[in-house]
């Protein structure tokens, strides 16, 4: 009877270390605010259980959860990070890390079983909607400014949507309105976002942009007319240039040319992206379906990947990683070291490139036709559309040609 008491006590001791299935809420402690962020537990009965990152209508599911005595480890492959801490009282403590920084101290976080929605409700919120576009400025320290796009959903209180820039989009925003304004947060992996905002009148708002590196200003003004800059007009081929000249290796250390015969006389395509990129990430799952329905037209891609290390074995496992998670069937290339002369070293035929991803489409001579900036993911609705269909439109007219 005690042997079984025993084994019923450790077993009992074990489970209060392990997720348990449902709905989870935390928090992350990031200077003196607040990062709220909700996930879903599944499987904790069984050696495979998930984690999925909820942020409005996305889930992002993290797989390979590690108990380790009292340590709770969930990797975030797809960013080289992880969120590891403790079970305790029902509460699970951390830290989020990111594993390519040597002796990240990470970014506490303290989460608990909850249904509680991401923000609580507000006493008495603004009448004031904010669904629609926005123009929306990013006050820079040095007071430059960026032109953004807001387009923001609005369900009585709760809010969604995203912010559209140059280089891509803030992906899914998830928030609820205040008793003056707005705020938004999200968390899918690669860094937690926060966002403030207070109503000016019906038509305007200020608020502030947090991240883990700091705090951002913003301006927004109501325009139903709200857009980007021309995409295909922010890099370009140099005076003088029309083609592209590259030799790099792929995951498996082979060197592939634009030049080899697998290329010559097919429209290409040249993703420039990074692993660490989640708009990168956006543009490829939809690259790898569209490349395996449309390849046999005459069409190839390349991807040029810039990573955060040159190391040849951390290139190979997150390279690897990508093509697995993808399941991508073209050629993944390393063309360097992120920073901010690897894109000019690598390319040096382009003008400056201003954004991951950016994306080069060439005819069947080798000719750079257009110069693509940026991605607009599933997260901003119409404008995923659109890009779509303009995407298909370009290549079409590529292929039609003698």
């Amino acid at each position: 009877m005690m042997a079984a008491a025993f084994v019923l006590m450790s077993c009992n001791k074990v489970s209060e270390h392990k997720l348990t299935d449902g709905k989870w809420r935390g928090e992350f402690s990031i200077s003196d605010q607040k990062f709220p962020f909700l996930f879903d537990v599944e499987g904790s009965a069984t050696d495979s259980t998930t984690v999925y990152l909820i942020n409005g209508a996305e889930r992002v599911p993290l797989k390979g959860v590690v108990y380790s005595n009292d340590t709770v480890t969930i990797p975030i492959l797809a960013y080289d990070a992880v969120l590891t801490g403790k079970i305790a009282n029902g509460k699970f403590e951390g830290k989020f890390k990111k594993l390519f920084i040597d002796n990240d101290e990470g970014v506490s976080f303290s989460a608990e079983k909850s249904d509680a929605p991401r923000f609580e409700v507000a006493d008495k919120a603004t009448e004031i909607s904010l669904a629609g576009k926005w123009d929306i400025q990013f006050i820079g320290q040095k007071g430059d400014t960026a032109h953004n796009v807001g387009i923001f959903s609005q369900d009585k209180n709760i809010l969604t949507g995203s912010i559209l820039t140059n280089a891509g989009d803030l992906r899914y925003l998830e928030g609820a309105l205040t008793n003056d304004g707005f705020q938004f947060s999200a968390f899918a992996g690669l860094s937690p976002y926060l966002i403030k905002g207070k109503f000016e009148g019906n038509d305007s708002f200020t608020g502030e942009f947090y991240t883990t590196r700091g705090v951002t200003k913003l301006v927004g003004k109501r325009n139903a007319e709200a857009a980007l800059a021309d995409p295909y007009s922010l890099a370009y081929m140099k005076k003088g240039e029309d083609r592209l000249n590259f030799t790099f290796p792929n995951v498996e250390g082979q060197k592939v040319s634009l030049s080899d015969p697998r290329y010559k006389g097919k429209v290409v395509i040249v993703s420039i992206l990074g692993s660490w990129c989640p708009n990168c990430l956006d543009e490829m799952e939809y690259l790898s379906p569209w490349y395996k329905e449309n390849s046999k037209r005459g069409v190839e891609i390349i991807g040029l990947a810039f990573e955060r290390k040159d190391d040849p074995e951390y290139v190979k496992t997150v390279l690897s990683r990508l093509v697995k998670r993808y399941n991508v069937d073209y050629e993944i290339l390393f063309a360097g070291k992120l920073g901010d002369d690897a894109t000019a070293k690598a390319l040096p035929q382009v003008s400056k490139i201003m954004g991951y991803p950016t994306t080069i489409f060439i005819d069947k001579k080798g000719i750079v036709r257009k110069i693509h900036t940026g991605f607009n993911g599933p997260a901003t609705g119409l404008f995923y559309e659109e890009f779509k269909q303009d995407f298909n439109k370009v290549v079409d007219d590529l292929l039609a040609e003698k």
